[in-house]
């Protein structure tokens, strides 16, 4: 079942919903309610511009365990060439909006003005970061997402030079080993998160770690 928001910021049991993974629709992009959402397992979507939005939390989650990422031996010696910086979160607003750019014709995957003004807002109060690969001086490809206690939960990556957003993810898995974190959410499979050590576990299962302090 697919339920409506109100202004009041409380979810549905996430159980509830659609076997597909859609729980809800509506309601707004307020930093309390997002992190009330990520907490839970729960992420917004939009499927299109001008479209609802949409919470989805599916009850297989596909995730990447920071110590368990696979470096293929191509990206090893990308590394070892060391031809890019990578940083993080110095350059938050330029990774979303890179983000945004390359998604603005691509269904399923809008990232419009609501969602960038939303996680700037998330990120201006330290729930929301960024991973940023430089060429010189020039932003080549990062990923940003929201951090709430040992979890990183990533919402989007781009690429301006080949394996841009692969090292930004490599560099976030081996960021997360030193400093504590256990999991890395992906939301949706992909072949290229697949490669480099994506797999699924159960909801339940998922929440022991977010629930981790």
């Amino acid at each position: 079942m697919v339920y409506q928001l109100n202004k009041s910021i409380s979810f549905p049991d996430p159980h509830l919903g659609e076997e597909d993974g859609l729980l809800a629709i509506g309601g707004d992009l307020s930093v309390d309610r997002l992190l009330l959402a990520y907490s839970n397992g729960i992420f917004p979507w939009y499927a299109f511009r001008d479209e609802i939005i949409q919470w989805w939390c599916p009850m297989q989650r596909f995730v990447i365990f920071p110590d368990k990422i696979h470096i293929s031996h191509s990206m090893r010696t990308l590394f070892n060439k060391g031809r890019y910086r990578i940083t993080f979160n110095r350059a938050f607003p330029e990774v979303i909006r890179q983000c945004g750019k390359l998604r603005e014709d691509m269904e399923g995957a809008w990232l419009g003005p609501e969602i960038i003004e939303a996680y700037t807002k998330l990120h201006e109060q330290g729930f929301a970061v960024s991973v940023d690969v430089w060429d010189d001086q020039r932003l080549v490809g990062g990923l940003y997402g929201v951090v709430i206690g040992r979890c990183f939960f990533g919402e989007s990556m781009f690429s301006l030079v080949p394996s841009a957003s692969k090292m930004a993810l490599i560099y976030l898995a081996n960021l997360l080993q030193q400093v504590g974190g256990v999991m890395i959410d992906c939301q949706f499979e992909t072949p290229h998160l697949k490669t480099m050590g994506g797999e699924y576990i159960s909801y339940e299962e998922y929440m022991k770690y977010v629930r981790m302090r």
